[in-house]
């Protein structure tokens, strides 16, 4: 009976262990970006990351989304925290959703450029795929400023043969009903929109979808 009792018990951590190993062994697809993808303002269940979770479950890939985003990031701060981010993750795809608050703070382009090719390089050496997110700045700081911002993200997607998304806000950041208050920050009802736009470039990105 004791005998019994032990090879049932042995059984069960088998089984643990081996979900555990399944649960890790799906691919991960690391979000890097700033208040848009952490959600500012918005509940974590409403934000365009947790629908793009759904989305891939929904559609029948096993990838699991972590959000490595914190409100207020800067490209420097993100390059900062990337490579521990891939250590502990071995993403299969890295969104990089950053550059906003550098532009909104008038941070030399070429930093900005710089900080962005690095990250791309590491997710790449890393052997994950990159999708570069690119964003828009209001005028305050003169046209050359702004057209140039905005240049740099398709730049960093040449160099590295990657994918960008040249707008994230594409619909959204001129709509008032789909702005916060502060006229900054998507609200809830912006998110889906917000996948919408990365959608097509992300999902060629992904591999296919099981057969099981």
């Amino acid at each position: 009976m004791f005998r019994s009792f032990c090879m049932r018990v042995c059984l069960g951590l088998i089984l643990l262990c081996g979900a555990g190993v399944a649960a890790s062994a799906a691919p991960v697809v690391l979000v890097v970006g700033d208040s848009l993808s952490a959600g500012f303002g918005v509940a974590t269940d409403e934000g365009w990351v947790t629908l793009l979770q759904a989305r891939l479950a929904a559609q029948g890939y096993e990838h699991r989304v972590v959000n490595a985003s914190a409100s207020g990031e800067t490209t420097g701060g993100g390059r900062a925290r990337l490579p521990r981010a891939l250590e502990l993750h071995d993403p299969a795809l890295v969104i990089i959703e950053l550059g906003g608050n550098d532009g909104l703070r008038g941070l030399p382009l070429t930093q900005v450029r710089e900080n962005l090719a690095a990250m791309v390089r590491m997710s790449l050496d890393q052997g994950a795929e990159v999708l570069l997110v690119g964003m828009h700045i209001p005028p305050n700081y003169g046209p050359a400023y702004t057209s140039g911002f905005h240049a740099l993200y398709g730049e960093v997607a040449a160099e590295f043969d990657v994918p960008v998304v040249p707008f994230f806000l594409e619909g959204v950041a001129l709509d008032p009903e789909l702005m916060q208050e502060d006229g900054i920050h998507p609200n809830a009802r912006a998110q889906p929109r917000m996948l919408e736009n990365l959608w097509p470039a992300l999902e060629r990105l992904l591999t296919p979808v099981s057969a099981s």
